[in-house]
C-alpha cells in the first residue's frame, strides 16, 4: 500500500511477543517484498535473490534479538523506496541494543548486531513512538 504522495510503501505487522515471531516476520517480509517487486535490479552485480536473503536474515536477527533480550517484539514495519528497504522492529525494553564482542568468535550467539552492521547500509535505534520500549531499525538496498 502506498503512503501519502511519496514513493515510499509501508507494511506493518503487529506482534504479540516471541512465539514464532521469527518465522512470522520472515514469511511476512518475503510476501511483502514479492508483492512490491523489491529489490530492484542492483547496479553492483549483487543478485536480487541475494538482497532478498540479506533482508530476510536482517529481519531474523533483529526479531531474534527482541525475543532474547527485550521481552519480545511488538511490531515489524517495512518501509520501501526504490533506493532502500528500512526494517523497523519495536520491543518492550527501553535498553539500547548492545554489540557483544566475544573473545572466541567461534562460539554460537552474540553475533546478531555484527551481522546487522555488516549487511545493513545503516542501522540505529530510538525510543518507541507509542508506549514504552524502543525501535531498532536497519536499512538495506542496492549498492
Amino acid at each position: 500500500m502506498a503512503t501519502g504522495r511519496s514513493s515510499e510503501m509501508t507494511r506493518h505487522l503487529v506482534l504479540d511477543g516471541a512465539a514464532k515471531a521469527v518465522t512470522r516476520c520472515r514469511d511476512f517480509t518475503r510476501q511483502t517484498l514479492a508483492e512490491w517487486g523489491w529489490p530492484p535490479v542492483p547496479v553492483d552485480g549483487t543478485s536480487r535473490s541475494e538482497l532478498t536473503e540479506d533482508a530476510l536474515l536482517l529481519v531474523s536477527e533483529v526479531i531474534a534479538n527482541a525475543c532474547l533480550h527485550a521481552g519480545g517484539p511488538t511490531s515489524l514495519v517495512l518501509r520501501c523506496t526504490p533506493a532502500r528497504l528500512r526494517i523497523e522492529v519495536t520491543d518492550r525494553s527501553p535498553a539500547p541494543p548492545r554489540t557483544v564482542h566475544r573473545s572466541d568468535p567461534s562460539r554460537p550467539g552474540g553475533h546478531g548486531l555484527l551481522i546487522v552492521e555488516r549487511l545493513g547500509r545503516d542501522w540505529g535505534w530510538g525510543p518507541a513512538v507509542a508506549g514504552p520500549g524502543k525501535c531498532v531499525w536497519v536499512e538495506i538496498g542496492p549498492r
